[in-house]
């Protein structure tokens, strides 16, 4: 580091930080549950509503790598307060966007901003907690910061829940709040830097490819059923996304200071769990289609959805340090695997939509509970798995790859289940899946109903192919004495 004097990290710069985590983990992510609130409010096309939301993780996903090297460049203290005005501009974009016509322009551009701010704000912040903080207090640090993303998660849904019933706007504007206060908390702490390395410019053309590229698909993902996938626009996103995912990888392949630094992936132990980290990280998919089908299907209020998710929220929190013994007892494999495995029975009680609406919540209960105990497990193994396994010299771009996995996870694992919600919902019925599955009680909302087991199948697909990565690419190891 390039730090004049030695600083010593203290609880007020530690609990600004979190804040920032949190105007991303908790406030954005609110989204999840009170989009359907959103939507009727702003008169807003669902299609576009899906984008809105899932926008956020695509951006911050995309930014992430970038800002963690920029941080490193230019002083992780400033890209963290880039971060909170980021979060700021974000977040009043949200509250004050209009009614009407101006309603989809504005509400995707504070979106935008969001993901900005978590890109720049996540993996600064670790850097800091990394220079700032050593031995216990370092873990402590750490785990406080975890319990910021992690919980702030798992509490979104549910907060979004009871403050919509206030006004949804307010969620944002007491983002803006919290932002600002980060902000003074972390006043006079002095920069920090990576040590100079004459380090390569930074690869933006790799970057803009690469941004083109997933937005294409990103709208190909949500609008396809809109627009047609066949139409000529329709063709032209297609063709587009192709088109710049190869150039992308043409570029660069073997290039020096790419962007994404493909000889990583030579590392199975690595590719594994980048990838099943992907795919686990999309099943929040999940929660905008059970919530929406409860609000939507089962007339049930955001609030009253929300309330339905407070063992998710618990229960990541409370076994997230039980995947680190875990990881200390059997190594990496088995959590993840187990984690795995108990998501999938989560999505499996989901997807039975054929029930009464009251059967169907204490399924959701259950679920919801179910999904937080498995991502606890899988995701501290699954760290460890990624960088472990690393060399030193590759850590920082290996952490910057597994985190952008995350983001972009959650981006194409909302968009993809909710656009395929979206379209089916308000289609014709599924016959075939009638006649596999006797759907009682109601019969008006049946569209909706077979649309969310569908949407929620993809989502279990997902976590099927993310069990088998990880049984053919880490390890059998034991771990034990680790």
């Amino acid at each position: 580091m390039t730090n004049t004097v030695q600083y010593k990290g203290n609880d007020k710069l530690l609990f600004g930080i979190i804040l920032g985590v949190l105007a991303f983990w908790l406030f954005a992510q609110t989204t999840l549950n009170i989009n359907v609130d959103m939507a009727k409010d702003l008169g807003m096309d669902t299609s576009m509503m899906n984008i809105a939301v899932s926008i956020t993780s695509l951006f911050s996903g995309i930014f992430i790598v970038v800002f963690g090297g920029l941080a490193d460049k230019i002083g992780r203290l400033k890209m963290i307060r880039l971060g909170f005005y980021f979060s700021i501009i974000g977040s009043l974009l949200v509250g004050l966007t209009p009614v009407g016509g101006a309603s989809s322009p504005v509400l995707i551009l504070g979106r935008i901003f969001q993901g900005l701010s978590g890109a720049a704000i996540m993996p600064s912040s670790l850097a800091l907690v990394k220079a700032y903080w050593e031995g216990k207090e370092r873990q402590r640090a750490i785990s406080l910061w975890s319990m910021g993303s992690w919980g702030g998660s798992g509490f979104a849904a549910l907060f979004g829940g009871l403050m919509v019933g206030i006004g949804w706007r307010y969620i944002f504007f007491t983002a803006v709040i919290i932002s600002v206060i980060g902000l003074l908390l972390i006043k006079g702490t002095p920069e920090s830097k990576a040590e100079p390395t004459g380090n390569k410019k930074r690869d933006f053309a790799g970057i803009i490819i690469f941004m083109l590229a997933m937005i294409a698909l990103q709208v190909i993902v949500t609008k396809g059923s809109q627009i047609g996938f066949a139409s000529p626009l329709g063709i032209v996103l297609i063709a587009a996304t192709i088109i710049f995912a190869f150039l992308f990888y043409k570029i660069e392949k073997g290039k020096d200071g790419a962007f994404i630094d493909f000889k990583l992936f030579k590392n199975m132990t690595f590719t594994g769990a980048t990838i099943s980290n992907f795919m686990l990280n999309g099943t929040a998919g999940i929660l905008i289609v059970s919530l929406a089908l409860l609000q939507i299907g089962g007339n049930l209020s955001a609030q009253e959805a929300g309330i339905l998710t407070l063992g998710y929220a618990i229960s990541i929190v409370a076994f997230i340090r039980v995947g680190e013994k875990l990881l200390q007892r059997f190594g990496s494999r088995k959590p993840m695997i187990w984690g795995s495995l108990i998501v999938s029975v989560a999505i499996i009680l989901l997807m039975f939509t054929n029930v009464m609406t009251d059967t169907y919540k204490i399924l959701a209960m259950v679920a919801y509970t179910l999904f937080g105990i498995g991502l606890a497990f899988y995701a501290t193994p699954s760290t460890d798995a990624a960088l472990s396994n690393l060399p030193a010299s590759q850590a920082g771009a290996g952490a910057g790859i597994y985190k952008m996995a995350s983001s972009l996870g959650a981006a194409f694992g909302v968009a993809i289940p909710a656009g395929i919600f979206t379209s089916l919902r308000v289609g014709e019925h599924i016959t075939w899946l009638e006649g596999v599955i006797t759907f009682v009680g109601r019969q008006d909302n049946l569209s909706v109903r077979e649309g969310a087991t569908i949407a929620l199948g993809v989502n279990l697909l997902m976590v099927i192919f993310a069990i088998i990565i990880i049984m053919i690419t880490i390890p059998k190891t034991s771990g034990k004495g680790k």
